[in-house]
């Protein structure tokens, strides 16, 4: 998959003093299954190094102003904004990862000022507002948020997601829309039980429909599922599903552990890759052909180890 990425992140000297701030789970790990295309809207208008500038709120619109100079620069950075925008555009994305509290590429996290010198509050830099706007549906995260476990999970279920749907589409017919439907089940149900049933009902078809409006319904809920995050509840109610299909195979003592698992997971004692684990161990056991195919159980490379700490979860 390709994901577009602050040139910072990925090392390059494009900061305002020609400094960079090269991500280790960007770079080390997460390169390892996506391809990047880079950009900087704030090196392409004023080079590096260069003065840094600040968002300053005038008359209810946000203005980029110098530091050193206090001149408005909101025109030059809105032009190289666009013509980043422009060459991320022409590629096919599955994502975008952004530098926090850049006044240009934060996401919420870009500091507004107030003319007198005073913060206003934080908001969206202004490349990252653009983003926003044109790619509702496209995962969109900050390297900073990044650093909570639940945050990072959340991020990366969605990009593979995404990037699954995606994929997808290049030879889509419904009897595989079906198939994929299925396979998420318990994904789905991870993130939004309702927009789950909803899915449901586009896959039934009982109202006969073209199959590209079906596909155009069905992605448009699927990617509105896979963006919402996932909760402590709502995982606790997906592993007791996926233990149910097991009921009939396991011994009482054997129920008994499986069960004590999930309450320690939810409890936040043990990490939920534990009930997952053991969970496979007996689908594979038992031939639960139906658990195995699952993308909940293995939803991104395992070699990431976000299921590893008791944080993924909240």
């Amino acid at each position: 998959m390709l994901l577009a990425v602050s040139g910072c992140l990925m090392g390059h000297k494009v900061r305002f003093d020609r400094g960079h701030k090269r991500d280790d789970f960007v770079m080390d790990e997460l390169s390892v299954y996506a391809d990047y295309v880079s950009f900087c809207p704030e090196d392409m208008a004023f080079g590096s190094p260069r003065p840094s500038i600040r968002v300053v709120e005038k008359e209810g619109k946000q203005h980029i102003i110098s530091n050193k100079t206090g001149e408005d620069l909101t025109e030059q950075l809105k032009e190289s904004s666009q013509k980043d925008f422009e060459a991320i555009s022409s590629h096919k994305l599955s994502g975008i990862i952004l530098k926090s509290k850049s006044p240009s590429c934060g996401l919420g996290s870009s500091k507004v000022y107030l003319e007198n010198g005073f913060a206003a509050g934080k908001g969206d830099g202004m490349f990252a507002a653009m983003c926003k706007e044109a790619y509702p549906l496209l995962p969109i995260e900050e390297e900073g948020r990044l650093c909570d476990a639940w945050l990072r999970e959340n991020f990366i279920m969605q990009l593979f997601a995404y990037d699954d749907f995606e994929r997808f589409k290049l030879d889509a017919t419904f009897g595989k829309l079906v198939d994929f439907h299925r396979t998420h089940k318990f994904l789905l149900q991870s993130k939004d039980e309702s927009i789950y049933r909803k899915l449901g009902k586009i896959v039934g078809n009982h109202e006969p429909k073209e199959f590209s409006l079906i596909l155009e319904e069905y992605e448009l809920l699927y990617k509105t599922a896979i963006a919402t995050k996932s909760s402590v509840g709502k995982t606790r109610n997906v592993l007791e599903h996926m233990a149910g299909f097991l009921k009939n195979y396991l011994s009482k003592e054997e129920k008994v552990l499986l069960h004590e698992q999930i309450d320690d997971c939810a409890g936040k004692i043990i990490p939920v890759i534990v009930p997952l684990s053991t969970l496979k161990i007996y689908a594979t056991k038992y031939g639960i052909t139906y658990l195995l195919e699952q993308t909940f159980l293995n939803p991104y490379p395992k070699e990431l180890g976000l299921r590893s700490s008791v944080e993924s979860l909240k």
